[in-house]
């Protein structure tokens, strides 16, 4: 629909929505990715 442009509070709550699992994921990479690094290390070095 031209002319429309307003975003609608459903649309708003879908992006923030959007925005927190973007988050929630780059959060639990970084956890594997840490405990993936100190899983390393501790093999490393006995």
């Amino acid at each position: 629909m031209p002319g429309s442009k307003k975003v609608t509070p459903e649309q708003a709550s879908a992006e923030r929505e959007k925005k927190r699992r973007n988050l929630a994921i780059a959060v639990a990479l970084g956890a594997l990715v840490l405990l993936f690094y100190v899983m390393t290390m501790i093999r490393i070095h006995p």
